[in-house]
């Protein structure tokens, strides 16, 4: 990447890679000329993405794979590792959406959210970080949280619940692999033009009732995220525009976009008046 002195080689790993915030990351890792592995559980749109990368030039394989099965990631590492060798950047690009009131939604609609958006995490972690301790050059990994994590709303209870464990997993994972000076980023999306809802529903296991969402749920997560002034919504594209830059210099954490800056001076205030209270 020559805005970056050539700071990526190797290979680069999303999941997430059929479409959407991980197809625009396989992007970027590509046009900085990293190898690329797609991971989607729809294998065919993951094939897309490398077939993409391929007809440009570069290089790619794909898998269709369920990143909350450790077996199968285990696997698709196995499968990258034989490909390229290594891998030099990890993108834990995953993430399901299931709407509802927090008293209304089940055991199984909890159990998939955390399965899928947290698991999934663990499981991508587990299956490549030995490759990422093999490789030569330097060694980045992200972890795609949410913009919900620093501005919840109603109706998403699951949603955050997940992705604040993303992110609590993110920050001890960076604190455990600095010393081996690989890098660890939390992502941050907002609203993005993509299929995730659309996705979400396809994913959803068919011995769960019922859809990822209502109108009404819509509406309730809007009005209560005041998303008419705090919020927008950007293409992947636009979402991704720091992201290879941010990862090289080791950034914690990464904001893609979304106009909620006042909201989150206001929280970490109260947090900061609860921490003083505790103090006296």
């Amino acid at each position: 990447m020559a805005q970056d002195g050539n700071f990526w080689s190797g290979a680069a790993v999303v999941t997430g890679a059929g479409s959407g915030l991980g197809a625009s990351m396989v992007q970027r890792f590509a046009d900085a000329g990293m190898a690329i592995v797609a991971l989607d559980i729809d294998g065919a749109r993951a094939q897309e993405t490398a077939d993409k990368v391929k007809a440009a030039g570069g290089r790619a394989i794909a898998m269709g794979v369920d990143v909350s099965d450790r077996a199968a990631m285990m696997a698709a590492a196995k499968a990258a590792e034989a490909e390229f060798g290594s891998c030099n950047a990890l993108c834990a690009n995953v993430g399901v959406q299931q709407f509802g009131a927090l008293d209304s939604l089940g055991e199984a609609e909890w159990r998939w959210v955390l399965d899928v958006n947290v698991m999934g995490v663990v499981n991508t972690v587990a299956a490549f970080l030995p490759l990422i301790r093999k490789a030569d050059g330097n060694r980045r990994i992200c972890l795609t949280a949410s913009s919900s994590v620093l501005l919840p709303g109603e109706r998403i209870g699951a949603y955050v619940a997940s992705k604040f464990a993303v992110m609590g997993y993110g920050d001890v994972l960076r604190l455990e692999l600095a010393r081996e000076n690989i890098g660890v980023s939390i992502l941050y999306p907002a609203g993005m033009e993509t299929r995730h809802l659309e996705s979400s529903q396809i994913a959803k296991p068919a011995d769960i009732p019922g859809a990822v969402m209502s109108q009404e749920d819509i509406d309730f997560m809007l009005s209560s995220r005041n998303l008419d002034t705090a919020f927008h919504v950007a293409t992947p594209e636009h979402a991704t525009r720091n992201l290879l830059a941010d990862m090289a210099a080791d950034l914690p954490y990464i904001v893609t976009h979304g106009d909620y800056r006042n909201e989150l001076i206001e929280r970490n205030e109260a947090l900061l008046a609860a921490f003083d209270r505790g103090q006296s």
